[in-house]
């Protein structure tokens, strides 16, 4: 791909809103590949994945932000705190709104903080193919009252519907300049990160209202063989003996459903053979440790 250093285009777009409104899943169709992992539970994502789209001579870094929310754990102000810092400076800021579940009272504090931010606001109107049609158009009456929106596009991230035009959109709206990043790269995170976040949307997609949202994955070895192969060591961080249990499953069976799992989407995402070893520890205060913090890409909150 040729690309003429004076047409060249590059700008970062925060994309913003409340848990479950389709944001990883949104960033993920617009790169072309996984960046940032999916699962109907809300505050699946937990720090700032950027994610590289590129159209025609622009390339756009696409900052998928954690789910805002009222925070009430230091994990919870921690994630907000992340979001917050994804938005800032931004060349545009996409607030992603699930058309199905509206706007509610979830939404009045992002909205709120989003009205007295600088940047550029376009919106997004996302899960069109299941959303009651008149009621997008209430939704988006009630934010152009509230918000100085530039743009309004309505979507499916799931089925694709509407992103051909977004991402060429959003591609046009980006400044001239040279592009942040090599062509063939979709994403910041480094392949440990990704290796946990991996085995960490296996625990939700597999384990569903069974385990609590306080779970994490620490990434305690990554290391390449002689072969080419990759070797990963994990640890799956609980709360209680309890949750320990259920991870575990009968005979030790959901963990190694979940290792299978995570193992085949790694050596898919990563193109080389990989060798996973998980196991469980029982760790009360893992939400108060600051390496876990450090690990999984989060600043520490007081």
């Amino acid at each position: 791909m040729t690309i003429d250093l004076d047409t060249q285009r590059c700008g970062v777009i925060a994309v913003v809103g409340a848990p479950n409104a389709g944001k990883s899943t949104l960033v993920n169709a617009l790169v072309g590949q996984k960046v940032a992992i999916t699962s109907p539970k809300a505050q699946t994502t937990r720090t700032r994945v950027m994610g590289v789209a590129i159209e025609g001579d622009a390339q756009m870094v696409l900052v998928d932000t954690p789910g805002i929310f009222a925070p009430k754990r230091r994990l919870d102000r921690a994630m907000v705190q992340a979001a917050w810092g994804g938005a800032q400076g931004a060349d545009l800021i996409a607030l992603i709104v699930d058309g199905k579940a509206g706007l509610g009272l979830k939404m009045e504090p992002i909205i709120s903080a989003l009205a007295a931010r600088p940047e550029r606001k376009w919106l997004v109107l996302n899960k069109v193919d299941i959303a009651i049609k008149e009621k997008l158009l209430v939704h988006t009456q009630r934010l152009y009252e509230q918000l100085d929106i530039e743009e309004t596009f309505f979507v499916s991230a799931a089925t694709g519907d509407g992103l051909p035009e977004l991402k060429s959109a959003f591609a046009r709206a980006m400044p001239l300049g040279p592009w942040h990043f090599p062509e063939d790269q979709v994403s910041d995170a480094t392949d440990r990160m990704l290796a946990a976040e991996i085995t960490r949307e296996q625990l939700y997609h597999q384990l569903h209202a069974e385990l609590p949202y306080a779970a994490a994955v620490d990434t305690e070895k990554y290391s390449e063989r002689e072969d080419g192969s990759v070797e990963i060591h994990q640890q799956i961080l609980v709360g209680r003996a309890s949750q320990r249990a259920i991870v575990l499953g009968k005979g030790g069976q959901r963990l190694k459903e979940i290792g299978s799992k995570a193992r085949a989407e790694l050596a898919s995402l990563l193109g080389v053979k990989v060798h996973l070893y998980l196991h469980v520890k029982v760790k009360e205060d893992w939400e108060d440790d600051r390496f876990i913090y450090r690990d999984i890409g989060l600043d520490w909150v007081e």
